[in-house]
């Protein structure tokens, strides 16, 4: 049996569940669960807001443990990393717990992309438990030189600022601008100043603002100052937006160079507003990705060793989840919160 913390209804606490997985299957892995961040997307999930959750509802997709089980056809398997998973190795699971594997995106690599690519909490059971199992094409080894407490984020939040710089090419002499200094926003500042860019925060937030400097920020831009906004009109190559809510997206487009790009990575459920004129005149681009590939996780992990890049957390225990919960609500977590089993 597997034990677990789940909601039974949406929006309502998590509770002791257990539940039991059944046989392992011959391409899965099991994973003891040491650590599990917490996302915005866990959240969304557990209130039904996209209206595909299922309860009992087990959250957690930023996954760091040890291999505890693989099955039969796992041991000759290569999946990103390069070699076989085996028993005891640490390894990390994300927002995806499988793929087809044999459609064209797959066979491309974008694994992301796949069609039917399957959810690690969406029609199944989550990380908020002691063991949590995958299919091996969605679990990646974390590699030596990232603390095992603070790695889970870059499973989902870390991949998602990561992927459009790789899908797009963005050059390390590029100037660009990150819309929200939170979970997701923290970690773009710290990997695009890796990446060599010239890095803008915007944020309505004073407080934040000394630390976005800290994480990488070249400048800050009040995102409610008129003023502000005026004097970065034309700036940026490319602008990541990692909030959930709406916002004068036509404000933002006019600080854009001509072939610049505004790209979401928050999950906002409004309508987006924008002229269409003023995308023609200077050839502007609005895009939008999730997460990214096993294989460009693990390129990010080595990036991310490379630079001495983790998530700044906070740390509960699995027995204080409903309180974890809560301060992911408050937004006023800094910046990412993380399970760890005692």
């Amino acid at each position: 049996m597997i034990k677990a913390y789940a909601a039974v209804e949406p929006g309502g606490p998590l509770e002791p569940f257990e539940y039991d997985p059944g046989p392992l299957e011959d391409e899965e892995v099991e994973i003891t669960v040491e650590h599990c961040g917490i996302c915005h997307s866990d959240l969304s999930m557990l209130n039904n807001e996209w209206g595909m959750t299922q309860y009992p509802f087990v959250p957690g997709h930023e996954v760091i443990g040890i291999v505890a089980a693989v099955g039969t056809k796992v041991t000759t398997a290569v999946p990103a990393g390069g070699k076989a998973l085996s028993v005891g190795e640490r390894v990390g699971l994300g927002w995806h717990s499988d793929y087809c594997n044999q459609c064209d995106s797959c066979h491309s690599g974008d694994h992301n992309l796949c069609g039917e690519a399957k959810g690690t909490i969406v029609g199944r059971h989550g990380g908020f438990a002691d063991k949590v199992r995958a299919h091996m094409s969605s679990v990646v080894r974390l590699p030596v030189g990232l603390d095992a407490q603070r790695s889970g984020p870059l499973f989902c939040g870390g991949i998602t600022v990561f992927n459009p710089l790789v899908q797009f090419d963005i050059k390390p002499t590029a100037k660009v601008a990150v819309i929200g200094i939170g979970g997701l926003g923290h970690m773009a500042l710290k990997i695009l100043n890796a990446w060599g860019c010239e890095v803008t925060a915007f944020t309505s937030s004073e407080s934040k603002r000394e630390e976005a400097l800290k994480f990488g920020a070249y400048h800050t831009v009040s995102s409610t100052d008129p003023e502000q906004l005026a004097e970065v009109v034309g700036r940026f190559d490319l602008i990541l937006s990692t909030v959930n809510v709406a916002l004068d997206w036509q404000a933002y487009i006019t600080t854009l160079k001509p072939k610049g790009r505004l790209h979401f990575l928050g999950a906002v459920m409004e309508p987006i507003s924008l002229s269409v004129f003023s995308l023609l005149s200077n050839q502007i681009s609005v895009s939008a990705s999730p997460v990214g590939s096993p294989v460009t996780i693990a390129k990010m992990l080595d990036f991310c060793v490379r630079h001495d890049i983790q998530p700044t957390i906070e740390s509960f225990s699995f027995e204080q989840v409903n309180e974890a919960m809560a301060r992911v609500v408050s937004g006023d977590a800094r910046y990412r919160v993380v399970l760890s089993h005692n």
